[in-house]
């Protein structure tokens, strides 16, 4: 059976879409700790970091230097973290890449949904910054 990620990248449920490319899908949290946080996943089902393939692991990683400068700039945080925990979606590994503004943003207690437009506005402004970062 499909995990929710296989079912965003696929187009079956709705998600704000930051990046994709031949092996990797970015999108944001729709529980973020703080507004930008974004998910970035490969693009093929593997439950643990440590046993994804290249070229998907490097893609991921890759990816998200590019993506994390764009998320930096559209939310003017101080810096964007990187999480992998591997429990919210256990068979499908993702990296969390949450912008930062003080020590305690990693508080998982802090994650919230937030309202459509402030989830459109925070797309918006990191797709303009990733065009501006993109080496792709």
């Amino acid at each position: 059976m499909p995990t929710i990620f296989s079912k965003i990248i696929q187009g079956e449920l709705p998600c704000y879409k930051i990046f994709e490319d031949e092996y990797t899908f970015a999108f944001l949290d729709i529980k973020p700790h703080n507004l930008g946080h974004t998910l970035l996943v490969p693009k093929i089902e593997v439950g643990d970091y440590i046993d994804v393939p290249e070229p998907y692991y490097s893609a991921v990683f890759q990816n998200a230097k590019t993506i994390g400068r764009a998320i930096q700039k559209a939310t003017n945080c101080l810096r964007v973290g990187l999480v992998v925990h591997g429990m919210g979606v256990p068979d499908h590994f993702h990296l969390h890449l949450i912008p930062i503004f003080q020590a305690d943003d990693f508080d998982t207690s802090k994650a919230r949904s937030r309202p459509e437009e402030e989830m459109r506005m925070v797309q918006n402004q990191i797709l303009v910054n990733l065009q501006r970062f993109s080496q792709f």
